[in-house]
């Protein structure tokens, strides 16, 4: 599975997308091994259309993990658990953007070791703050990584079960739209993703949470730039688009 990440000073340690989450921590894990010999011929009848073509569903995995009751709740006491060290960078990085404005406003002013020494200290800190901004970045993935991990591994079989159920030969998975992704169109009945996340819940037995769980907004600046971070935006749910019979 691929990626759309998002990057930026604060948001960044919370940005990092399911897809690459359960790639970046490691190889994903296998699903279950398809139905036996005896299940699979029972399905034979219902594994292809009636023209023998195999029926294919569609399944965006990154949705599914994060609209899981399970997903939203783990995501959102990860981002909890993380807000200390977002307000950390928020102060490290409005030290430094203090001291630029000193240099902006009195450089001029100053004697030229002084004004050396602001420029030192102002390259120092920026530095500092970039390495901070990485390591937190590291960590909220790796701890991502191991939520996205956990939840795809009891997945893996809700999604086989329903397959063999519903008679399907191939399920795409549509995370990443066409370009950057195999599948350039599907239609909406044969996404299998909001059924998926419905069995997944009812297995799990994780009540739904009182909120979504939040996800960064989409940010416009990089490390070390003047612009402020963007509030956190609602994780969009899951699509609604009804399930193959």
């Amino acid at each position: 599975m691929k990626t759309k990440f998002v990057q930026l000073l604060l948001a960044v340690v919370f940005a990092l997308p399911v897809t690459t989450m359960a790639q970046a921590g490691g190889t994903n894990p296998p699903l279950p091994a398809a139905p036996s010999a005896s299940n699979t011929a029972n399905a034979a009848a219902t594994d292809t259309t009636p023209t023998g073509t195999t029926r294919v569903g569609t399944i965006n995995m990154e949705q599914a993990i994060f609209a899981s009751n399970e997903g939203q709740r783990d995501f959102e006491a990860l981002s909890k658990k993380l807000e200390p060290k977002q307000t950390e960078l928020k102060n490290q990085n409005d030290e430094v953007e203090s001291l630029k404005k000193q240099l902006s406003t009195s450089g001029d002013k100053l004697s030229e070791e002084a004004r050396n020494n602001l420029v030192k200290q102002i390259e120092q800190k920026q530095k500092s703050l970039e390495r901070s901004v990485q390591d937190a970045r590291d960590d909220a993935q790796n701890q991502q990584n191991e939520i996205a991990q956990r939840i795809l591994q009891k997945m893996g079989p809700v999604i086989v079960k329903y397959a063999a159920d519903k008679g399907l030969g191939v399920i795409v998975d549509t995370t990443n739209p066409w370009p950057q992704g195999p599948v350039l169109w599907y239609a909406p009945s044969v996404d299998i993703t909001r059924a998926i996340v419905e069995a997944y819940n009812v297995q799990s037995g994780v009540p739904a949470p009182a909120k979504p769980a939040t996800l960064p907004a989409k940010p416009g600046a990089g490390a070390g730039a003047t612009t402020k971070p963007a509030a956190p935006a609602a994780t969009k749910p899951p699509a609604t688009t009804p399930a193959p019979k």
